[in-house]
């Protein structure tokens, strides 16, 4: 698709494109609403309604380059591409340009494991050392009763230990997967074991995908990208995607580079993740949107590509809140929808879908403050496709106390995580009577508002901030996103 730079961007402009790329002239008016009016993620009530466009949000956050699919009855309505592919550069973002896809690789990879199950090369509840053979996983006191499963892999269930992976810089060595299971150089994070009974508990685990990538391999004899290219990206149509790490050079011409919190390009232009399957799909916002479309109408019975109708249904069925087989699967009734949000180094994306209603979006982007892009262009389209959920959050907001303000103005520093680390902190201040709070770098000044609760959100981001006193009403610290965060003396 023929793109261009979002500051050029006329609803003459969006006409022909629309035009000479296959999409319906209906789609124009409500491309300009979308990337015209992004709300903010938490609206008072009787206040009037800020919004802001997408060149704003983009330029606000340091994020060179944005694409977005938006799904409608069923089918991509519209794919476009908004800045550019690295910062100062002068190729633009197109539908077609390929970003990294992060932990979006993990639902993927999920529909290819099921589909080895449905051809009954694997069991989703046998013992995961049953099809592990260049490595195997620890058993401990945690397993005596219960085993790691595909299952409980699938669904961050399996009581594993690592969160995510970091990637490898351009120019370091990249390990094999079994060193990277067992934590060996040149792998740069530490063995995957289990920390506690499987099944138990929900705690999020890349390792856990990256287990399973070994067990397909190991299994079936296949290289991973060549197994996923047979049994997912092929079927589907998804000519853009590639579970490539690192990218071959014919596709390189196609990649939007990665970017760093200030907008600067990522040394060497991205990390590359031998993860494949947690964190290794490089794709575009098209073929993820393919992939949403065709697991929502395997659930439904209209088509079976790729996933059955039962086993399509079993993969967007709850098994340990949140995740199903794969997705995040959220709500019930027609605004049930399934998601999955994806960050790596320079990149986040995200791709959600409602199957009952058939509507929904993927959004890619290059820069480290893509999320705080993305959210809101979520609840714009949201809006304008009139989606169940993902609509900004009306509260009640309650007068500022100058006292209260007085005492919660301050520094409050995040731990640093190893002697020579700099970690950032929040700043809060008040300015013309309202309180403002800002983490340099990472979240920019923007205004806060109090609740009955007690606890502040920003507008913009929906963020909540909780301040603690100190048995004389001091503010002593405040606690934003699980975290407690203790304030600076003067």
């Amino acid at each position: 698709m023929r793109t261009v730079p979002s500051s050029k961007l006329t609803l003459a402009t969006l006409m022909l494109l629309a035009a000479t790329n296959g999409y319906a002239l209906a789609s124009d008016e409500k491309i300009d609403q979308v990337t015209h009016h992004l709300p903010q993620s938490v609206v008072v009530k009787g206040a009037a309604e800020k919004t802001s466009t997408l060149e704003e949000v983009m330029a606000r956050y340091k994020v060179p380059g944005v694409s977005v699919a938006v799904i409608d009855n069923g089918k991509i309505a519209w794919a476009q591409g908004f800045g550019l592919k690295v910062a100062g550069g002068k190729d633009a973002v197109s539908a077609d340009t390929m970003f990294q896809a992060a932990s979006i690789s993990k639902p993927v990879t999920a529909t290819a494991m099921l589909r080895l199950v449905e051809q009954g090369k694997f069991a989703l509840d046998a013992p995961i050392n049953t099809y592990l053979k260049s490595w195997q996983l620890p058993d401990n006191e945690y397993t005596k009763t219960e085993k790691v499963t595909l299952r409980r892999l699938a669904s961050h269930s399996a009581g594993l230990n690592l969160h995510g992976f970091p990637g490898y810089a351009s120019g370091a060595k990249i390990p094999t997967i079994p060193r990277i299971l067992e934590g060996q150089a040149p792998a740069n994070t530490k063995p995957v074991r289990v920390e506690m009974t499987p099944g138990s508990v929900w705690k999020y685990s890349g390792a856990g995908t990256t287990i399973m990538q070994l067990a397909m391999t190991d299994t079936t004899g296949k290289s991973f990208p060549r197994l996923m290219q047979e049994l997912v990206l092929a079927p589907l149509g998804m000519k853009h995607s590639a579970f490539e790490q690192p990218l071959s050079k014919n596709k390189q011409k196609l990649i939007a580079a990665a970017h760093d919190e200030e907008g600067r390009l990522v040394k060497g232009s991205w990390h590359t993740y031998p993860e494949l399957a947690a964190a290794g799909l490089w794709t575009t916002p098209t073929d993820l949107s393919k992939w949403a479309i065709e697991i929502g109408e395997a659930r439904a019975g209209k088509s079976t590509k790729v996933l059955s109708q039962a086993t399509a249904t079993e993969m967007l069925t709850e098994q340990k809140a949140p995740s199903g087989l794969g997705p995040m699967v959220h709500n019930s009734g027609d605004a049930m929808y399934f998601e999955h949000g994806g960050s790596n180094e320079g990149y986040r994306c995200f791709v959600v879908y409602f199957p009952a209603l058939r509507r929904g979006a993927a959004i890619m982007t290059n820069g480290e403050g893509g999320s705080f892009v993305y959210r809101p262009l979520l609840g714009a389209i949201a809006k304008v496709y009139d989606w169940p959920d993902f609509k900004p959050r009306e509260i009640e907001a309650v007068a500022l106390n100058k006292e209260f303000a007085e005492q919660a103005v301050g520094e409050y520093p995040f731990p640093a995580n190893t002697p020579t680390d700099k970690p950032p902190s929040v700043l809060v201040s008040v300015e013309n009577g309202q309180l403002m709070i800002e983490v340099p770098k990472f979240i920019p000044k923007m205004e806060a508002v109090m609740q009955a609760n007690g606890k502040a959100v920003t507008l913009e981001n929906g963020f909540e901030w909780s301040f603690v006193k100190a048995e004389n009403g001091s503010v002593v610290a405040v606690e934003f996103n699980g975290r407690k965060l203790g304030k600076k003396s003067k």
